[in-house]
């Protein structure tokens, strides 16, 4: 089992003696693993950057960079697998090997080179090397799944595109860019036109079909880096990420357009045969632009004119006096 298991592993020898490296190595692959070879630390350490290993086996003392330093180097390599060292000392250097293990290494094995040893050495250091890929993958699975469900959680079930949730964290991200760098926004509230109407007359499943096709429309109305969300009821709100009212009210009436062009039979509508929205427009800006719930608010007063001036219609309000009939 230990024999098949081995094939898997790399590893990596970095010995200075010419005949301590070509004996390691020998003795390494006899055992029936992978192995690379450096004649001093920064060679181990380049072939170490370039082809990785899964275990190393480095002499204490050598030119340059020492074994203990080789170890620290790795240790520091955040981005890969763990690597399994173990420290090669003579049977005079004990004092050297809490050293060593106090830099990261795993273990020590002493010179001369006993085959016996350091086939118990590899063994060790093959499982521990499997447990690492093992909880390593397993880690990744995991913050997959708590990823999957942190984006669940700020995804409307019914309509598909984003809730109340990720609104309110937007929201906030916003406003702190506005008071920090002095971005701006517009924020829109879309109501569907006679949406009572529509339930009543054809039902909740109906509806429900109403709310999909509508959010679809706006969604994919709007630009890329633009957000809709679903507020609440029929209503919906898009956060664009510019200023410019003038800009702003051609994406708007675009997105109106987009859920007109549906088609979708209005049976009780008076004010066209097929389901439309009322959209109003307010700013958020650094300057004089107040709070998100101010903007809100006058996003909602433009929403009530629009629905007042006969619906099927949008309202750009740019301040609280200034109000421009679309």
């Amino acid at each position: 089992m230990e024999r098949r298991l081995a094939s898997a592993m790399k590893i990596l020898v970095a010995e200075d003696d010419d005949v301590s490296r070509f004996m390691t190595v020998k003795a390494v692959q006899a055992l029936g693993y992978e192995c690379i070879a450096a004649a001093d630390g920064e060679a181990a350490w380049q072939l170490y950057l370039r082809e990785g290993a899964d275990t190393v086996i480095s002499d204490w003392m050598m030119p340059g960079m020492d074994g203990v330093e080789l170890c620290k180097r790795i240790r520091r390599m955040d981005d890969r697998a763990y690597t399994y060292f173990i420290i090669l000392t003579a049977l005079s250097e004990r004092e050297y090997r809490l050293e060593g293990m106090r830099a990261g290494a795993d273990d020590y094995l002493a010179k001369p080179l006993d085959r016996d040893e350091l086939h118990l050495r590899l063994i060790a250091a093959q499982r521990v090397t499997t447990l690492h890929r093992k909880l390593q993958v397993q880690a990744r699975e995991l913050e997959r799944l708590n990823r999957e469900f942190f984006e669940s959680g700020r995804v409307d079930a019914l309509t598909g595109i984003a809730n109340r949730l990720r609104m309110q964290e937007d929201l906030r991200a916003i406003a702190a860019r506005v008071e920090r760098y002095g971005d701006g926004f517009s924020l829109v509230l879309f109501d569907i036109d006679h949406f009572k109407l529509y339930n009543d007359t054809l039902g909740h499943v109906a509806g429900d079909e109403v709310l999909r096709a509508v959010a679809r429309a706006l969604a994919g109305a709007c630009r890329s880096g633009d957000t809709v969300y679903r507020y609440g009821g029929e209503e919906f709100l898009a956060i664009l990420g510019t200023p410019n009212l003038a800009l702003a009210a051609i994406i708007v009436d675009r997105m109106r357009a987009a859920v007109e062009a549906a088609c979708i039979r209005h049976p009780k509508s008076d004010t066209s045969p097929f389901v439309t929205v009322s959209a109003g427009v307010a700013s958020l800006v650094a300057d004089g632009g107040g709070t998100v719930a101010d903007a809100l608010r006058r996003a909602d007063g433009a929403l009530f004119r629009a629905k007042q001036a006969g619906r099927n219609r949008f309202v750009v309000q740019a301040d609280d006096l200034d109000d421009a009939l679309r």
